[in-house]
């Protein structure tokens, strides 16, 4: 690494991003195991909204593809509306 101070400050970022995103993914992926964890459709109805806007969030901030998102979200709603 180079001694100067805007590389060392670009290393500062890159760990607070790195630190934000890793946050973020690790969030979503438990709230997506815990709602494919539901077995009571009317619960997974309510938390799939939620779910879905953590999915669009990390899409916007380029964590994840938005194709990635976009399959994501359509098989939990396939799943949710498939619990009888």
């Amino acid at each position: 690494m180079a001694n100067h101070q805007a590389t060392k400050k670009d290393v500062r970022q890159a760990a607070k991003r790195r630190e934000r995103n890793r946050y973020q993914g690790k969030t979503s992926r438990n709230a997506i195991r815990d709602l494919k964890a539901l077995t009571d459709k009317a619960a997974a109805q309510g938390k799939l909204p939620e779910v879905i806007a953590m999915i669009d969030k990390m899409a916007k901030n380029g964590i994840i593809h938005k194709n990635k998102a976009s399959n994501l979200k359509s098989k939990l709603t396939v799943r949710i509306n498939k619990i009888a």
